[in-house]
């Protein structure tokens, strides 16, 4: 959107990245009915909150599970997006907007708003918060002037932000306290809130390739498919590539194909779901055979078809086949 201020870069906001901190004292309100009737999967969150607390950590959560997200929007151009949002202007059915202290006094606004945009919008406003020792000490490491202004101490600064925040905390539908929470536990705690249960929040992207070319340096797994039998040394088929049936029914015609598919696929089901309790968001899973004509073709399209059957979001790209 024009005119919208880039946000500088928080540094997590101060979050530990230590993993032996525990998720404690969170505070969970029921979200408000919508008043009006919109388009079923439409969803509009406002997160807002404290200086320090992590709210660039869950706008980040928000964006990897598929959020349209826009930071530090002015208030003023809330209901004008909340009204192309409601009407299905642009490709994005769920979005998240970020407003906090660095609005100043245009923030007092924001209660008003929200009360009548609430008439006709299913916005769900969440408010996120830490302790005063826990602020104070993010601020100490990351050594950050608080947004309100170099004139004051941060402890001051922060009393401050607190009084002009209460009257929207008092509308939140979700209240996170972050004081034990590291950078990997929030984005869980996030992601579990509000994660679509119907679609799976992580694409697979399945490449083959030949090592004759070199291997790709973006895949997070790969697998050497050379052991199998070469179909470029039976000449009826050397000039198909892997997604012909005549090559697919020559390679699955070996037993080990047929294992290795298998156990392929019995690794991947296991695998996939720990990737995505960890908000990891893509997965390149590369297969290489000698030329990226044949066999890693075959190999991706099979796992391809057998990992969207379960119900994963998939992509398939041959990178060699025409060379």
């Amino acid at each position: 959107m024009p005119g919208l201020k880039p946000r500088p870069p928080e540094e997590e906001d101060g979050l530990k990245t230590e993993d032996d901190s525990q998720a404690s004292d969170i505070v969970k309100r029921p979200s408000r009915k919508p008043r009006s009737r919109q388009a079923a999967g439409r969803q509009l969150v406002i997160l807002t909150g404290l200086s320090g607390s992590g709210k660039s950590t869950v706008l980040k959560a928000f964006e990897d599970m598929g959020y349209y997200c826009v930071d530090n929007l002015p208030v003023e151009l809330i209901p004008i997006f909340a009204e192309l949002h409601a009407a299905g202007e642009g490709d994005f059915a769920r979005a998240a907007l970020l407003v906090d202290a660095r609005e100043g006094l245009q923030l007092e606004k924001l209660p008003g708003l929200l009360k009548h945009l609430r008439r006709d919008h299913p916005i769900i406003l969440v408010y996120i918060e830490a302790h005063e020792d826990a602020l104070l000490r993010r601020y100490s490491e990351t050594r950050r002037p608080h947004p309100l202004g170099r004139d004051y101490s941060v402890r001051e600064s922060l009393e401050q932000e607190r009084g002009l925040m209460e009257p929207i905390r008092k509308l939140a539908d979700v209240v996170i306290d972050t004081s034990q929470f590291n950078v990997h536990e929030l984005r869980h705690f996030v992601n579990a809130r509000f994660k679509t249960e119907s679609k799976r929040p992580l694409l697979v992207s399945l490449v083959s390739f030949g090592y004759k070319y070199g291997v790709p340096t973006d895949a997070d797994l790969m697998f050497d498919v050379r052991f199998l039998p070469n179909p470029h040394f039976v000449t009826k088929l050397r000039a198909f590539t892997g997604r012909d049936p005549k090559v697919r029914h020559y390679i699955e015609s070996f037993p080990q194909t047929g294992e290795f598919l298998r156990r392929m696929q019995g690794l991947l089901t296991y695998l996939i779901p720990h990737y995505i309790e960890e908000g990891k968001s893509y997965l390149t899973i590369a297969f290489g055979c000698t030329g990226g004509k044949h066999r890693s073709v075959m190999m991706a399209e099979w796992l391809k078809k057998a990992l969207e059957k379960q119900g994963f979001a998939t992509r398939v790209s041959h990178r060699d086949i025409d060379k």
